[in-house]
């Protein structure tokens, strides 16, 4: 069980993250953290992203805009959403997030009545009583009562739902992407080892480089560059979660060694992957 103390905002300077995953919530990982230096690069989660800020600022962009969340509210961004994050005040900001499924969210989405995969109409949201509810879900989480954590998340999730959801989401990545954009996304996919460069891969395809880049980030939120590197972190989140060793995980989709792991995987998740694997696979 994760510790239930953490620092806080009057502590200049400290950072804490801790991921885990609780049975009481299947489908669901959750971050306690407290940033003050750390930046998120451009990069995308498979699941949604819930948080409840408990203090500080946290700025981000997303694909909507811009976002600015204070104490008692909502940071929320959808499936495969490219997202940023970084500090709006000098002292940093603390929060409780929830990485639900999005079978988890279909699933209440489906008891309310809503139909198919569910959005928000907004990203920063303010909604006092459900994150309430969902600060009171996440501490009941932490402290290992199953059947308050398992019965708040749904209740806080459903109340945010019925007050900013919608019945289909935004897909972050338009259905008609360019024939060459798409085929490129296969290339990178299919190469975390030996990617092609810039212009290899144009040449591949018989479009510019500066065409391809352009297009690439208008379909899928990314420069080739930084979506080879979302989708390496990714393999590396499987890897360490089936029990694999970092450095063997670095090798194997691609980084140059564990430290270049270790410094997109910070960039992206904000703990390096050793302290990622270590809590989500604790007894």
């Amino acid at each position: 069980m994760p510790s239930t103390t953490h620092p806080g905002m009057d502590d200049p300077g400290t950072e804490s993250a801790r991921y885990w995953r609780f049975s009481g919530l299947p489908g669901t990982e959750l971050l306690t953290a407290r940033f003050v230096t750390t930046t998120f690069t451009r990069h995308t989660h498979p699941t949604y992203t819930i948080g409840v800020i408990t203090g500080g600022i946290e700025e981000y962009s997303h694909s909507r805009g811009k976002a600015r969340v204070g104490p008692g509210g909502l940071a929320v961004v959808g499936p495969g959403e490219v997202h940023t994050g970084h500090a709006g005040v000098p002292e940093g900001w603390g929060y409780r997030v929830f990485y639900p499924s999005p079978e988890v969210m279909v699933d209440i989405a489906r008891e309310l009545g809503m139909r198919g995969t569910p959005g928000f109409t907004e990203s920063g949201i303010h909604a006092p009583e459900a994150a309430r509810v969902l600060a009171s879900a996440h501490v009941a989480a932490e402290h290992g009562d199953r059947l308050t954590s398992s019965a708040l998340v749904r209740r806080g999730l459903g109340m945010l739902l019925r007050s900013h959801g919608r019945e289909r989401a935004a897909d972050p990545v338009p259905h008609a992407a360019r024939p060459e954009v798409a085929r490129a996304r296969e290339v990178l996919s299919s190469r975390l080892l030996d990617p092609p460069t810039l212009d290899e891969l144009a040449a591949q395809l018989g479009i510019g480089p500066f065409s391809l880049s352009r297009a690439f980030r208008a379909a899928y939120g990314l420069p080739p560059h930084a979506y080879l590197n979302q989708v390496r972190v990714d393999r590396a989140r499987q890897l360490l979660l089936a029990g694999r060793r970092a450095a063997e995980v670095a090798a194997e989709v691609g980084f140059a060694d564990q430290a270049h792991l270790t410094r997109h995987f910070k960039r992206h998740l904000g703990v390096p992957p050793g302290a990622y694997q270590r809590a989500l696979l604790a007894p």
